[in-house]
């Protein structure tokens, strides 16, 4: 609780609160965010009394705003908290403004320098992103994702990211774009001659030859399934253009019947012209 919140205020939240009071408890908090301008915490707590009585939205919208005042007073790390809290209270209902409010929380992060924590938000933008199948949106945020990757030097997790790059322009129906990917990738660290760039390799080339097949075959190995399963349904549901075409098999060959074959058949079949005597 906010150090300038009166003892009186927290007694009362509470015992709403055990009481399954929200609403009232709900105007308790926000009299006291009133009452003291700066109580940020109090804006938060009404948040999540609206969180109890299922208003979401208007729940989102006082901790946003509780989070916007820890930012202002030099709490970063609190607004971040906030924030992220906010955006998994949203996700079921408004992926969209969670999206938003993950980007905000990973942006918070990465201007205190704690990059793992705002990559690991931006795997979650990312995430829903794909989910809701906004596919150029989420190539821009996998590429955020990969670059701090590559600056925190947590190479094998680029890879990963290729992975999901590529899978999305292909989604995209973008064929350059994830060819570029690829190739972009060299650059990293042991990415070339990883089995990551080899999958990845053959995956190009069959959807270029417009071999489901080899798509298929790629995309339901270990190494596309166990990711993450927003990316690991993209790899199973990737259809080449135009359907795409099956694997050649061998023509069974037809052998035509020899000269004393074909002259017997044809008096076997004059013999019983006549019918059985």
């Amino acid at each position: 609780m906010y150090v300038g919140s009166s003892p009186l205020f927290e007694e009362v939240t509470v015992a709403f609160k055990n009481a399954k009071q929200f609403e009232q408890a709900k105007d308790a908090c926000l009299r006291e965010a009133v009452a003291h301008e700066n109580n940020r915490a109090a804006y938060e707590q009404a948040g999540m009394m609206l969180k109890e009585m299922q208003k979401l939205p208007e729940a989102v919208q006082l901790i946003e705003k509780a989070s916007m005042m820890y930012l202002e007073n030099g709490t970063p790390d609190t607004a971040a908290m906030a924030l992220e809290r906010a955006g998994k209270l949203i996700e079921n209902v408004d992926p969209e403004k969670a999206v938003q409010l993950y980007q905000q929380t990973a942006n918070v992060f990465e201007n205190e320098e704690r990059l793992r924590q705002a990559v690991e938000l931006l795997g979650k933008a990312s995430r829903l992103l794909v989910r809701g199948r906004r596919f150029d949106e989420a190539a821009l945020s996998i590429q955020k994702e990969k670059n701090i990757y590559k600056e925190i030097e947590n190479f094998p997790t680029c890879y990963k990211k290729t992975i999901a790059q590529v899978l999305v322009h292909l989604h995209r129906n973008d064929y350059v774009a994830a060819e570029r990917c690829v190739r972009e990738s060299y650059s990293i660290p042991g990415f070339n001659g990883s089995e990551d760039c080899a999958a990845l390799e053959q995956l190009l080339e069959g959807y270029d030859q417009q071999d489901q097949d080899q798509v298929s075959e790629v995309c339901n190995s270990p190494l596309f399934k166990y990711m993450d399963n927003d990316y690991a349904k993209l790899g199973l549901s990737l259809v080449v253009p135009g359907g795409g075409i099956k694997k050649k098999t061998a023509a069974t060959p037809q052998t035509k019947p020899d000269s004393a074959t074909a002259t017997a058949a044809e008096e076997d079949e004059d013999e019983y012209a006549g019918g059985l005597c």
